[in-house]
């Protein structure tokens, strides 16, 4: 029974010297590099070593005087009892216990005071901050879903991206406000700001709310109709949208290609002139070019000087002729592209869509793109890398695309190697949990964290190559 209640009574002493250690491990790891913590504590510590210096010199040395006669005889009586050989490590041991209790006291306090709700903790949490804060300068250009879904796994890597955004959209509910708003679309641009928001699922689910029944309402999302609000009140799109961001608090930032209103037109192989984005995809009908009215919008001072300080600028995936075109339809931001020394990279969609790309495979998505370029008096191949898709799609649903006339794009990468473009293929397609023909609500679309991992490893194999060519050069 001794030994019994000696082993129950020292457990609670067990756990809470294991807990103890636990903090102070945790408290130790503030001094991992990159948090900028080991300065300013060596800082303060030397601050407070001047406060008392400089306290005993105006005290005429005398404070010193007393606390070294005060330790002398402190030690002198406790060496009488206790060899000197067992006291200096023992108060060098309760000195040291003492300071990773404050410390780990302290830091958890902080913790509780910032982050009460969080399970990691507060230091995982800033070096993963310093993490993307060092991350690359990314400027990401589209529309659609396709970008939304581009950023919102790019912000695991870098929250340095700009998502450059288009503003022809005119069906829908984006649609039905430019019509009776005349303001420009809000939808893309919503889905990129919560594409980009961090986790704060109520607000991010109450923007993507859309509503199912109600006079006038019926169709439209609340972030929608926010952002309408915003520019109603600010006076126009760019204003809106950086204060949403700051509502939101996104990891980068999200721009209109223009503030211009524009219309999007496509002229068709048989001489038809097509107005309107949402109309075109419906046109039945090749399409030869797109173009916009007005011609030659002008680009945000914020979106070219993205560009300018970008490390990587990616074209894709999208809608190619309503959604990445019509960003190219901006004579600005092309001219920045083509002067920018980053890595440039365009990202196929992996299905055709029918009325706009039907037929067309990797090669001719590119040819489309060099085909409009050239028409400004600028190389073809902007983006000379390509990402595109390999590997199984679920042929269930395969068979369903095909059946709503859509075919998965294939690459010729002989072709695009022959025209000195750089294919990188990756299986970015999002997971299907269960490949039977039960498809129904299921889509063949990217996955964010895939996608986001097979352009940062592309990103990684350019700046290596830089560094080659550097070093060779030398």
């Amino acid at each position: 029974m001794r030994n019994g209640r000696l082993r129950s009574g020292q457990r609670p002493s067990r756990r809470r010297w294991s807990g103890i250690l636990d903090r102070s491990c945790k408290a130790l790891r503030w001094l991992s590099p990159g948090l900028l913590v080991k300065r300013w504590v060596l800082t303060s510590a030397l601050g407070l070593l001047l406060l008392v210096l400089g306290s005993a010199i105006w005290a005429n040395m005398k404070p010193v005087y007393w606390t070294l006669e005060a330790i002398e005889w402190t030690l002198a009586n406790i060496t009488q009892v206790f060899p000197y050989r067992l006291t200096g490590p023992l108060v060098l041991l309760s000195g040291l216990v003492l300071i990773l209790l404050g410390q780990s006291r302290t830091f958890g306090s902080i913790k509780q005071a910032l982050a009460p709700q969080q399970d990691r903790s507060l230091v995982d949490a800033l070096l993963a901050q310093r993490h993307l804060n060092r991350g690359p300068s990314i400027v990401a250009i589209g529309g659609g879903t396709g970008l939304a879904t581009l950023v919102s796994g790019l912000k695991r890597y870098s929250r340095n991206i700009t998502a450059i955004v288009t503003v022809t959209d005119d069906g829908g509910s984006s649609g039905r406000l430019r019509r009776d708003l005349g303001i420009q679309p809000p939808g893309d641009i919503r889905n990129c700001l919560t594409a980009l928001a961090k986790e704060e699922q109520l607000l991010t689910q109450l923007f993507r709310y859309r509503f199912a029944s109600g006079q006038g309402l019926e169709g439209h999302s609340l972030g929608n109709l926010f952002l309408s609000a915003l520019i109603t009140i600010t006076g126009n799109l760019e204003s809106a949208v950086a204060a949403t961001s700051r509502v939101l608090n996104i990891q980068g930032q999200v721009v209109p290609a223009t503030n211009t209103d524009v219309q999007l037109w496509a002229q068709l192989e048989d001489g038809r002139l097509i107005e309107g984005e949402s109309r075109i995809s419906g046109a039945g009908g090749r399409i030869q070019w797109v173009g916009c009215r007005p011609e030659a919008p002008p680009a945000l001072p914020s979106a070219l000087e993205a560009i300018r300080q970008a490390d990587l600028i990616l074209l894709g995936p999208g809608s190619l002729y309503t959604s990445l075109l019509p960003n190219l339809l901006v004579p600005q931001l092309v001219e920045e592209i083509s002067r920018s020394p980053a890595a440039k990279l365009y990202i196929c969609n992996l299905m055709t869509q029918p009325g706009e790309t039907d037929g067309l495979d990797v090669w001719d998505h590119v040819a489309a793109i060099g085909h409009h370029l050239r028409r400004q008096g600028v190389t073809p191949w902007l983006f000379p890398d390509v990402l595109a898709h390999s590997g199984h799609l679920d042929r269930h649903l395969v068979k369903r695309y095909r059946s709503a006339g859509s075919e998965p794009v294939t690459c010729p990468v002989g072709k695009l190697e022959a025209e000195g473009l750089r294919p990188h293929l990756a299986m970015v397609h999002a997971r299907v949990e269960s490949l039977d023909e039960d498809s129904v609500g299921k889509s063949l679309r990217h996955d964010p964290l895939r996608l986001a991992r097979a352009v940062m490893r592309f990103y990684r194999q350019h700046q290596r190559r830089q560094q080659r060519g550097e070093s060779g050069a030398q």
